[in-house]
């Protein structure tokens, strides 16, 4: 998901050979199981839970899975506390929380997409609170995701989709923007870069344990887990639906998309991200039925363009850095890249 500019240490070399090869498929595995996390939440939402529990299911479940990983790399506490809460609070909690009670009003497609608007939001904040250049492409990607949006939303028929919906979806933009900025404040200290499994694995703990003093789990109507959900008609067992959320949609797309960037180079890596919004709207269209009009998946599609030029572009003032650049998994991954 659904979304970093900070120093970056990594190859400007293209996908090349076996090891890019492999890189490129962990990717795209990676886009497919991220991709795949609303279109299992939604029937379990619309089976009787509510949002937040979900979100809760599926952080503590993976943070369960990925303990291991917190116990190893227990340095991190001491070295970059700031880190952990950042993404434990924002890339964690705060946009999962917003996406997946957007899910509950609107399509899994428009939910993401809106999402998408991260990197155009970023880039604002970098030119209109930091007070710095960017670059004419990226402004460029900015107005064309924010026009792709519109069609999307369908603003000439008063927005087609429930107003409510549609701000839950922008908070979860915003919190990835939020991260953005507490990752720069921090991307100078000079020490070394953290483990990115580490980072998540430690954000993953810090969001359970906030998002079970929100959602408070205790009231949540357990026998839904025991039953069958519906998607477009067909009953599918709710514990099968929730092992796909936690296992396979949270733990494999966190660990193959960090593995992944580590083998291709950045421009690689943002376009395969750029799928999973596609993937995340075909497999709803396919398993929940949400179809879109021409328009929206013309606007979807300008959206994709607008936010990949807006995260490859760089700052004007000649930094080689993106200014935004990926998920935060993918943003993670980079700063522990050498090669």
């Amino acid at each position: 998901m659904a979304c970093h500019h900070v120093p970056v240490r990594t190859s400007d070399s293209s996908v090349s050979g076996r090891g890019g090869s492999v890189g490129l498929g962990l990717a795209l595995l990676s886009a497919v199981a991220f991709g795949g996390s609303g279109v299992a939440a939604k029937p379990l939402i619309e089976a009787g839970l509510d949002p937040l529990h979900v979100v809760w299911l599926r952080v503590a479940g993976a943070a369960l899975v990925m303990l291991p990983l917190a116990v190893r790399h227990r340095a991190l506490l001491r070295r970059r506390p700031g880190l952990l809460a950042g993404f434990g609070l924002l890339a964690v909690a705060g946009v999962q929380a917003c996406y997946f009670a957007a899910l509950s009003r609107i399509p899994v497609g428009v939910a993401l997409l809106i999402e998408y608007l991260a990197p155009a939001l970023v880039l604002g904040w970098v030119r209109f609170v930091q007070k710095r250049p960017v670059t004419r492409a990226a402004a460029v990607g900015v107005v064309l995701a924010v026009g792709g949006l519109a069609c999307v939303v369908e603003v000439w028929s008063g927005l087609g989709f429930d107003a409510l919906g549609l701000l839950l979806a922008l908070g979860a933009a915003c919190c990835q923007v939020g991260y953005f900025v507490l990752s720069d404040q921090g991307s100078d200290a000079g020490d070394e870069a953290p483990d990115p499994l580490g980072v998540i694995a430690y954000g993953l703990l810090v969001g359970a344990a906030v998002l079970t003093v929100v959602a408070r789990p205790w009231t949540m109507d357990w026998s839904v887990l025991g039953g069958t959900a519906s998607m477009d008609g067909r009953p599918v067992a709710a514990v099968v639906l929730l092992a796909w959320i936690v296992l396979v949609a949270t733990v494999v797309a966190y660990i193959t998309g960090v593995v992944s960037v580590r083998r291709l180079s950045p421009q690689v890596a943002g376009v395969v991200a750029c799928l999973e919004a596609v993937i995340a709207t075909v497999l709803a269209w396919v398993l929940l039925g949400e179809h879109l009009s021409a328009p929206q998946i013309a606007g979807g599609v300008i959206v994709l363009v607008g936010a990949f030029i807006a995260q490859s572009s760089t700052p004007s003032k000649g930094s080689a850095q993106p200014v935004a650049s990926g998920g935060p998994e993918r943003e993670l991954s980079r700063r522990g890249t050498s090669a």
